[in-house]
């Protein structure tokens, strides 16, 4: 039986931690900013954690 791939968007989009959590860009912050406030910029630019509901789906397709 051949070995199965990883998805190759979710290699692009998602990174696994030391802890085994994983790591993903936040949206909305690519276009249309200049109705958005630096402030809300600057939190949109940090990382943010997958939410723990689509954790077992995004390692699967990481992992496969």
């Amino acid at each position: 039986m051949p070995k199965i791939k990883s998805v190759s968007g979710a290699k692009k989009r998602f990174k696994l931690t030391g802890s085994g959590r994983v790591k993903r860009a936040r949206a909305f912050g690519n276009h249309i900013l200049e109705h958005k406030s630096a402030k809300r910029g600057r939190r949109l630019r940090q990382m943010g954690m997958v939410h723990p509901s689509d954790l077992h789906q995004v390692k699967r397709m990481l992992l496969a």
